[in-house]
């Protein structure tokens, strides 16, 4: 009740304190974008032909403490976030059915890049998501596909600029504290001294978390030095991170229906330390031309520990020790493991090292110019990202504590046939793109846009331990792209493009894609078979414009369609032993939809309305091992069909923000989230129930005290949907559960957070 009771105060206070008359909405500010991952070549987004979403630094903060990731979800039209660890702060984000996930064991089709500097990690083409400092983002950009932003622009690209001291200027703190024992602080500080400008911004977060064994920390830091002269910018950007997330996954549902906060196992925790320093600037010329550039280097030291479920069991003909699927269990002196539970529950724990260095630099020229009497826009560069990574891991098996913990002993599986063993394998991967685009005006209205890109892929594996994961090998392709648009007015512009687009397969993906030598889940690879890469078609076609009216009114809005058809789109597909996995071309599979989105202003109001339809798809028959769905074959496998839905992504998402000034002083916001359920992971048939529909509503309110101080609050899920967002299958006979006995339903779903309160201070001086 005191949750009801809660909102019920959010809802009426402000409503009573209604006063005063806001001053007219602004006229639609025209923002321009840049037209490669470099900063430094502002474009017209209208003559770019593809849809581009962007958001602001206050967007960022219009539901308290700044979030990316949360801004994206609840007010861009496309994207959806799949809760796959059960972590806020590592979600899997989906757009146009394309993913950028933490999880190596997922297929990557975005390029993230920040002030020129590719965070798409090395090893995976993995997106570490709490790494990324939300306080100090500027602004974002999400485009959908274009070939100049390289590799994994499979379904587009996120573009982010970075704050500076010529962007920000003094100092601004907040502290946060709410539901869950959740704290957070942050601050930063700007000064421009003439041509000079210093920025410096940290954050820091720490929570138990809603479910029990999940708690997060978290400290963030970024700093930007810059030097401006008339002719050109020169900045050298720092980023620190230090985390430590437990993300504990699915959970049966059986175990969720006694209580949603329960956890299946633990521990399944990362931590993470990450540095990044970036020199990027751009150099005016003569007559129009001006040089782009930048140059990075990272590191990421990872460390992960994740329990799982076993299959080991006692020996039949060896009594007294421990066989996994009818061969003898042995340790790293090749001595049989005992039966030391005799016939209790064993339990794995799957823990791994990742240390990755990434490096690159990239090198354009713009020019500026006039073709007769029209204008023309010519970029024109070359790009180079490389990595250098060495991975490590192991399984131990232990015992299942009372509440399904890993307790040990934690004896270090290796087995003769390498199924289960240590591994240690070294990669390097380089990746050289050649890039040009053009913008031509035909007319004052009518504008055409041509780009290429040419990337070349090397990547290297060396196993450290023996020679199973020795491998070599090189990709090499043209992708085009052309398209055109055409501005009848600011209220309309019509636009159609197409574009092709490809990405390699990652050193994570060779090292895993021999079906008889699966790896586990946690990524333990042990073979080398060579892989295709994955090449996306896209052609995109839309009306968008923007306008102030007479009425005081001012609105933007865009609709578009759009098909992206893969060719070869690599799957980590399950193998017959549960818990283990492989990568595989898995053939051709198409992502195609709608989107569509109006955002109104009309005095105090404010008003965010999209909706997207996303059809995602398999366009190619084959089988697949999924030994715990319930509608399997006698051997364990589906056979997916063409036209059969990928999981994981929603086909209907609608999203609706509306914000309310009740004085210069104080506002009030108001959002909904809508979306369609989703087929689980491991049913890629579609042969089991989807994840049922939601609807889930969060309201915030802000109020300043003066210049220098601000209250805000936020509540999340205010009515406390009880909803998910991912699902897949747990081998749930074969662990005990004392909170639902008898339990046997393998669906396993991941919880969304329930009914949560927060509330800040932030303080400008």
């Amino acid at each position: 009740m005191h949750r009801f009771i809660t909102a019920a105060a959010f809802l009426i206070v402000p409503a009573l304190a209604l006063a005063g008359e806001s001053a007219p909405a602004p006229v639609p500010e025209q923002v321009l974008i840049t037209a490669s991952p470099l900063p430094g070549t502002a474009v017209d987004p209208n003559k770019i032909p593809v849809n581009i979403q962007t958001l602001s630094s206050a967007d960022l903060e219009r539901f308290g403490a700044a979030s990316a990731l949360n801004t994206l979800a609840d007010e861009i039209a496309g994207v959806s976030i799949a809760n796959t660890q059960g972590n806020p702060y590592q979600p899997n984000l989906f757009y146009r059915g394309f993913e950028a996930s933490p999880l190596a064991g997922d297929a990557q089709g975005l390029a993230v890049y920040a002030d020129g500097a590719r965070l798409n990690q090395p090893f995976g083409d993995t997106l570490n998501w709490e790494l990324i400092p939300d306080v100090a983002i500027d602004s974002l950009t999400l485009e959908g596909s274009n070939p100049v932003f390289g590799l994994n622009a499979l379904g587009g690209s996120i573009a982010i600029a970075m704050k500076n001291g010529f962007s920000f200027q003094g100092t601004e703190a907040e502290a946060v504290g709410g539901s869950f024992q959740h704290w957070q602080s942050s601050a930063q500080y700007g000064l421009q001294r003439g041509n000079r400008a210093f920025y410096v911004a940290a954050n820091g977060v720490s929570e138990e978390g809603w479910r029990q064994h999940s708690p997060s920390r978290l400290l963030q830091l970024y700093a930007d030095g810059g030097l401006r002269g008339d002719n050109g910018e020169l900045h050298l950007s720092l980023t620190g991170a230090v985390t430590k997330l437990t993300g504990n996954g699915t959970a049966p549902v059986e175990l969720l229906a006694a209580d949603r906060s329960h956890v299946f196992t633990y521990p399944d925790e990362t931590k993470n330390t990450y540095g990044l320093a970036n020199l990027h600037g751009t150099r005016r010329l003569s007559g129009g031309l001006a040089l782009q550039g930048n140059a990075y280097l990272s590191r990421l030291h990872q460390r992960t520990r994740n329990a799982d479920a076993s299959e080991v069991d006692p020996c039949a003909g060896a009594l007294g020790f421990l066989c996994l699927d009818g061969d003898a269990l042995t340790d790293t002196n090749g001595n049989p493991i005992p039966d030391f539970l005799s016939g209790g529950t064993y339990l794995q724990l799957n823990s791994s090292a990742t240390d990755t260095t990434g490096y690159g630099a990239s090198l354009q020229i713009s020019y500026d110019s006039l073709i007769g009497s029209r204008a023309n826009k010519l970029i024109a560069g070359v790009a180079f990202d490389g990595g250098r990574t060495v991975f490590a891991a192991q399984s131990e098996i232990g015992a299942l504590g009372p509440d399904r913990g890993f307790v040990g002993p934690g004896i270090v599986i290796d087995q003769a046939d390498q199924s289960i063993a240590p591994i240690k394998v070294t990669s390097k991967n380089e990746y050289l793109g050649f890039f040009v685009t053009d913008v031509f005006d035909v007319t004052e209205a009518f504008s055409l846009n041509a780009s290429a890109r040419y990337n070349i892929a090397n990547i290297d594996l060396d196993d450290d331990l023996g020679t199973a994961l020795n491998g070599e090998h090189r990709y090499a392709r043209l992708n085009p792209a052309f398209g055109a648009s055409y501005e009848f007015s600011n209220a309309l512009t019509v636009y159609t493009g197409y574009s092709e687009a490809n990405r390699a397969p990652t050193p994570a993906e060779f090292s895993c894609a021999d079906p008889l030598a699966p790896c586990s889940l946690t990524n333990f690879f042990v073979g080398d078979p060579d892989l295709k890469e994955v090449v996306a078609h896209s052609i995109e076609v839309g009306l968008r414009g923007q306008s102030a009216l007479k009425s005081g009114m001012s609105l933007q809005w865009h609709v578009g369609l759009y098909r992206t058809d893969t060719s070869d789109d690599i799957m980590l597909v399950s193998s017959a032993i549960i818990g283990r996995a492989f990568f595989e071309n898995v053939g051709d599979t198409r992502r195609q939809g709608l989107e569509s989105a109006l955002d109104l202003r009309f005095r105090s109001w404010s008003a965010s309305f999209n909706y997207s339809y996303t059809e995602a798809t398999f366009r190619t028959a084959f089988t697949l091992n999924s030994p715990l769905n319930p509608f399997a074959d006698a051997n364990g496998e589906i056979h997916v069909m063409s036209g059969d839905r990928l999981p994981s992504v929603p086909a209907h998402l609608f999203k609706a923000t509306i914000g309310y000034e009740l004085s210069e002083k104080w506002s009030f916001a108001v959002s909904a989230q809508a979306a369609s359920g989703v087929y689980l992971r491991g049913d890629e048939a579609n042969l089991n129930a989807k994840t049922d529909n939601y609807v889930v509503f969060n309201v915030s309110s802000t109020y300043r005290l003066s210049d220098t101080f601000e209250l805000f609050a936020t509540i999340t899920n205010l009515f406390d949907a009880k909803y998910e967002t991912f699902g897949a299958f747990s081998p749930t006979a074969d662990i005990p559960m004392a909170e639902a006995p008898g339990a046997s339903n393998p669906r396993s779903l991941s919880p969304a957070p329930p009914f949560s309160l927060f509330g800040g201070v932030r303080v400008h001086l």
